[in-house]
């Protein structure tokens, strides 16, 4: 199963996703498994060998959105998630009821308290332009002011072509208002159970059908214009609405 700290490292290169046509790429249920040949080299593709020649940031820099007084802990394990992955600078923008606990966890994050400023905005296009890949979501709450600055935060980033994760109560504004994303294929969308049932019900109009897990997800992504979904489970199914991977190896939560 994937976390979404695990799956950050992915988004980077979600514009070079290998065509598998219709055909799902199933990985086995199985702790000595190999990793897939196609996982490899989509990996490789976007994962750049170190060489002296770089300089600070030329490793990725990203921005995760999320963090108010209530949770401070998933911004922050997103954010150093990051860190150890390998990109140079992480940074987290937060309410400012957040940002002292969140920057007391670690001196490594940049932590910006924006996100229930009322120049959220405006603030945000001086750092937005720095960044490489935003993660939307993790411990943001559902305060509609924060929301609405987080949606000003998703539209300038769909201005500037940035890719986007979009988790937890990110997805929670998502269902409220799908147009915001609607069609921004460099986006993936990484509901759990609950999640996934409440935005394919908006999108598609019914619930889900019990027997056919695949079919729903590359629905959902279809009728988002190709969305990249990331459905969490014991079994993860990622789908663009054309190709397909089903996930069984273990993993965190």
């Amino acid at each position: 199963m994937f976390s979404l700290s695990s799956f950050i490292v992915y988004i980077a290169g979600k514009s070079r996703l290998r065509p598998q046509g219709n055909r799902a790429l199933f990985i086995p249920h199985n702790k000595s498994h190999t990793v897939p040949v196609q996982l490899l080299g989509m990996v490789r593709s976007f994962v750049p060998p170190l060489t002296y020649e770089f300089h600070k940031g030329m490793m990725g820099r990203i921005g995760i959105v999320g963090g108010c007084r209530e949770y401070t802990g998933a911004p922050y394990y997103a954010a150093i998630s990051a860190l150890k992955l390998g990109c140079d600078l992480s940074y987290v923008f937060c309410t400012e009821g957040a940002a002292t606990a969140i920057k007391s966890y670690s001196p490594e994050l940049i932590v910006l308290p924006y996100l229930d400023s009322v120049s959220a905005g405006q603030e945000m296009e001086n750092w937005i332009q720095r960044i490489h890949v935003l993660v939307i979501g993790p411990g943001l709450g559902r305060e509609k002011k924060i929301l609405g600055n987080t949606k000003d935060i998703v539209i300038q980033a769909k201005e500037r072509g940035l890719p986007m994760v979009i988790d937890a109560d990110g997805l929670h504004m998502i269902t409220e208002d799908p147009s915001i994303i609607i069609g921004y294929k460099k986006a993936i969308l990484t509901p759990n159970k609950v999640e996934f049932e409440r935005l394919f019900e908006k999108i598609v109009g019914h619930k889900p059908h019990d027997t056919d897990l695949v079919g729903n997800v590359n629905t959902l992504s279809r009728k988002m214009g190709n969305v990249t979904i990331l459905q969490k489970g014991e079994d993860d199914i990622i789908s663009d609405g054309d190709n397909v991977v089903f996930h069984r190896s273990e993993g965190g939560c």
